[in-house]
């Protein structure tokens, strides 16, 4: 379904490709971008959907239509998907009833697979939170703020190292760099083992990209590792890399995570050495790629305005502000799945127990309800509670503080860099309806 829009915060018919918007400070125009929205009709089942954009038109009318919708899954038995911002909150909310320890991703797992996997993420209250005391600690707000040198450090050491060069594929030579080199201080790891790790983190979060795996989980029967993190094979390595720091933590303690993961919980018990390897491969995963992927959306949405790309630079202290429209413009992890542990209603649908129910963050934090304009990029938007991180709820993101710094940091250090940059070649997408990821994203780049 074409048509017209009459603003960015219509709730008429939209265009297929692009809505105009117009960013704006103070009252004056900065510059005049294009955001995409895709098809209206688009099938979110599908990874293939998500490599030329979110789907943007659909989420919006299926926030107007049906904000509680089911979908039905090939080979799978579907899902109802959520993409009202007050309906994810009000799930997210309810650990009781929306429960995460059958899975946080699509795939359906029996129960042998979903214990033999099972991390912090697939675990509901009491647990998980004797869980996430363990580590906690090293990812608290006032710990993270103990860190603002050491990432500031890192940051210069990235952005000298591309300094000068006239064109960068910023994924690979900014965004890929800091987030690794900052989880291996973290994890007290060599840096010459870095790029081994990423690329061993890219195939279990990519697990749907042939890019970054040969075990595609839609292409290729992945049932021999169905026991393993992410359904892939590399979990093997990671697993054994991490068997083997744990083993050198227990000899020589310090003060990073994998230690601190050592440490008995609450009630006495020790992780086991399968929790410890599914853990593992969470933190390479997940502590790399996610903020990698934000810090490449956003500065594709920093090269679409020229004049807020200027302007941060020529007062990077309004970053503080804008790192948090970051966050909901690129809201990475595009959803998290939920079961039923009873029957409930939401949204004005029966939902029964059993039932998986699809959190859509990235339609939330779209939802004009909450946003106004929201496919304005808003550098100074107040209040702006994203559910990027997952808001405050049991699930908060473990690492929302640090990823926020990251961010934070590492455009205090480029932006004030660069003269201008415009783009160099067509943005390349991850092959995935879990992860939107920028796999590759070409600059020319003039620098100061």
């Amino acid at each position: 379904m074409a048509g017209t829009v009459t603003g960015p915060s219509s709730f008429g018919p939209k265009r297929l490709h692009s809505l105009p918007a117009v960013e704006k400070q103070g009252g004056d125009a900065m510059s005049v971008t294009e955001v995409e929205l895709g098809d209206d009709h688009a099938d979110i089942t599908r990874h293939d959907t998500f490599v030329t954009g979110v789907p943007y038109a659909t989420f919006d009318r299926l926030r107007r239509e049906e904000p509680v919708s089911w979908w039905d899954e090939d080979g799978s038995r579907g899902f109802w998907a959520l993409t009202r911002y007050r309906d994810v909150i009000a799930a997210e909310r309810q650990p009781e009833v929306f429960s995460s320890a059958k899975g946080i991703r699509l795939e359906d797992m029996d129960e042998e697979e979903t214990e033999a996997r099972r991390t912090l993420m697939e675990m509901d209250p009491p647990g998980h939170t004797r869980y996430r005391r363990l580590v906690s600690r090293v990812f608290t707000r006032k710990a993270v703020l103990a860190y603002e040198d050491a990432i500031r450090t890192l940051a210069r050491q990235v952005v000298d190292e591309v300094h000068g060069t006239p064109l960068v594929d910023f994924t690979d030579l900014v965004a890929r760099r800091l987030p690794m080199r900052m989880l291996g201080r973290l994890l007290d790891l060599p840096p010459d083992d870095y790029d081994w790790l990423v690329t061993r983190g890219d195939a279990l979060i990519a697990n749907s990209d042939p890019d970054f795996t040969d075990y595609v989980v839609d292409q290729v029967d992945t049932s021999a590792y169905r026991l393993l993190p992410f359904r892939s094979p590399v979990a093997v390595e990671l697993i054994g890399y991490g068997r083997e720091a744990f083993e050198a933590r227990r000899r020589h303690p310090s003060e990073d995570v994998l230690t601190a993961l050592l440490a008995p919980m609450p009630n006495g018990e020790h992780l086991s050495e399968a929790e410890l390897g599914n853990f593992f491969c969470l933190l390479v995963a997940a502590g790399n790629d996610t903020t990698r992927y934000s810090m490449a959306a956003s500065m594709k949405a920093l090269v679409e305005r020229p004049a807020l790309l200027s302007a941060l630079a020529e007062e990077p202290g309004r970053l503080d502000v804008a790192v948090d429209e970051m966050l909901r413009w690129t809201s990475v992890t595009m959803h998290f799945r939920r079961t039923a542990a009873q029957d409930t209603e939401l949204g004005g649908k029966q939902i029964r127990a059993g039932d998986k129910v699809v959190l859509w963050f990235v339609a939330a934090n779209y939802d004009p309800e909450q946003f106004p304009d929201p496919y304005h990029f808003d550098a100074e938007r107040r209040p702006n509670d994203h559910v990027t991180f997952g808001l405050k709820t049991p699930h908060l993101c473990l690492g929302a503080h640090l990823a926020r710094m990251e961010l934070r940091v590492l455009f205090e250090e480029l932006l004030p860099r660069i003269d201008s940059a415009a783009f160099a070649g067509p943005t390349e997408r991850l092959r995935s309806n879990f992860i939107a990821g920028i796999k590759h994203l070409p600059l020319e780049i003039s620098w100061k």
